[in-house]
C-alpha cells in the first residue's frame, strides 16, 4: 500500500530574500535614531548618518521588492498574502525614497518632516516584514 501525500507545500522565502527584507529593519530604525539624535542636538552629522541609513535600506528594501515582483510574476496562483507583501514593500521603498529627498535639504530644513517619514517608513518595513516571515517563512517544504 502506497502512502499518497496530497498536501500543498508551502513555498518559502529564499534564505537570501529574507536576509534582504530582514536587514531593512534596523538601517530604517538607525536612520529614526539618527533623526531623533539630530532634533535634540543639532548636530549635523547625526543627519548625515541617517542620510546614509535611510539610503541602506533602500538598496536592500529595492533588492527585496524586486525579488518579491518576481515571486509575483512566477507565483502559480495568485495569492492575496504576496500582493499585499509586494504592495507594502512598495509603499516602503516609496515613501523612504521621499524620506531621502526630504533629508537631501538643508539639515534642519528636513524637521519635522524627515522625522516623520522615518518613523512612517521604520512601520511599513516592520509590516512587510511581518508579513513576509509569518506568512511565508523562510525556506521551503520539501
Amino acid at each position: 500500500m502506497a502512502v499518497d501525500d496530497n498536501r500543498l507545500v508551502r513555498r518559502g522565502l529564499h534564505p537570501l530574500h529574507g536576509i534582504l527584507l530582514a536587514g531593512t529593519i534596523p538601517l530604517f530604525l538607525g536612520g529614526l535614531a539618527g533623526d531623533l539624535a539630530y532634533s535634540s542636538s543639532y548636530q549635523i552629522e547625526w543627519s548625515n548618518f541617517a542620510s546614509w541609513l535611510i539610503a541602506g535600506g533602500l538598496v536592500f528594501g529595492g533588492l527585496a521588492l524586486l525579488w518579491a515582483i518576481i515571486d509575483l510574476v512566477r507565483a502559480d496562483r495568485r495569492g492575496g498574502a504576496l500582493l499585499l507583501y509586494m504592495l507594502l514593500l512598495l509603499a516602503t521603498w516609496i515613501l523612504g525614497f521621499v524620506n531621502s529627498l526630504i533629508h537631501a535639504k538643508d539639515a534642519w530644513a528636513s524637521m519635522p518632516m524627515g522625522l516623520v517619514l522615518s518613523v512612517i517608513v521604520l512601520l511599513l518595513a516592520l509590516a512587510s516584514t511581518w508579513i513576509g516571515f509569518a506568512r511565508f517563512g523562510v525556506g521551503g517544504g520539501r
